[in-house]
């Protein structure tokens, strides 16, 4: 619906004052910081951001998880830490466990969790969430999921991902266009991260790969080809991302349904999408929030990120000489 609005509806040209007011402000925070108007705190290990200059889904989460599983294979302890979106975890900051659920936490914190058995602390401060991790154990680096304009905390490597199909959109910020910050903010970063679509000279190429599906009450995995009459469904930032890669493998649900990012479920919603003898299909993302109601038909699609050899190497060794320049 945004991309719609951002890509054709004249209605946008009335909101250009906002867009010039977003845009002052957002230059305005940065450079409070980068002249020490503003205090940022550094914490006594590397930190590395992955986030990026648009909003929507660009892939930011599938890239945290495979990076904490490529540096916990060099036998590295992380850390990761997010301010925890529309979770509710009460006091501040905390440690996601096996027991922590998605309404507490955030979606993306538990799944990264579960993915990697990684120290994931949560807190709207990034100070708070890094502390907490490391009161808790020594780490090696943290990680932060999102976070690039959370200029408090400092970072020792950025990493931008953007979305290869859609890219920047019309360029502009919020609210005419979906960016957070402008195309010129690429010149600053360590690193970026084309995801899917096309990439240009000077991006680091990165495609999501669906594994087996997963049964939510039996843990039982299968092709997704092997699903029949599926009703497909996604809370993601860029739910049409997901019915592609659906599309692209062969699979062709009965109707697709999308949900806003972070969407909060209930099982009276969910189990009226289906009839009898068909299938709910949904994200990793939007598993993670309804297992404790989960039903038999209920199946995810986890997607893993996948980078080049070149990719990989690139990321590693820039993400090594700081490790090693710290320690």
């Amino acid at each position: 619906m945004m991309k719609n609005f951002w890509s054709a509806s004249y209605l946008r040209y009335l909101l250009f004052p906002f867009s010039l007011a977003y845009g002052l402000v957002s230059n305005l925070v940065r450079l409070s910081y980068l002249l020490g108007l503003r205090k940022v705190w550094r914490a006594p290990v590397p930190v590395v951001v992955i986030g990026n200059i648009t909003v929507g889904g660009n892939g930011k989460t599938p890239l945290v998880i495979w990076l904490v599983l490529a540096l916990q294979r060099y036998g590295l302890q992380i850390g990761v830490v997010l301010r925890g979106y529309k979770g509710k975890g009460g006091a501040y900051p905390f440690l996601v466990t096996r027991d922590t659920q998605a309404h507490q936490a955030g979606d993306e914190a538990v799944l990264i969790y579960q993915r990697t058995k990684a120290i994931v602390g949560v807190a709207p401060s990034r100070k708070k969430a890094v502390e907490a991790v490391l009161n808790h154990s020594a780490v090696d680096i943290i990680i932060t999921d999102d976070g690039l304009q959370h200029y408090a905390l400092a970072r020792d490597i950025e990493i931008i991902v953007i979305d290869g199909e859609r890219r920047f959109g019309n360029g502009w910020w919020l609210p005419v266009g979906p960016m957070r910050e402008l195309k010129s903010r690429l010149d600053n970063v360590a690193a970026i991260i084309s995801n899917g679509g096309r990439s240009l000279p000077g991006e680091l190429k990165m495609n999501l790969i669906p594994g087996l599906a997963v049964n939510l009450k039996s843990g039982q995995r299968k092709s997704v080809k092997e699903l029949d009459n599926i009703v497909a469904i996604a809370g993601i930032g860029n739910p049409e991302r997901f019915f592609n890669t659906l599309y692209k493998h062969g699979v062709k649900p009965l109707k697709t349904v999308s949900f806003s990012d972070h969407q909060i479920y209930d099982p009276l919603s969910l189990n009226a999408l289906t009839s009898f003898g068909q299938i709910l299909l949904m994200t990793e993302k939007d598993a993670v929030k309804v297992r404790s109601f989960s039903e038999e038909n209920w199946w995810y699609l986890p997607v893993d990120a996948v980078l080049s050899s070149v990719a990989t190497k690139q990321l590693l060794i820039t993400i090594f000489r700081v490790i090693l320049s710290v320690s």
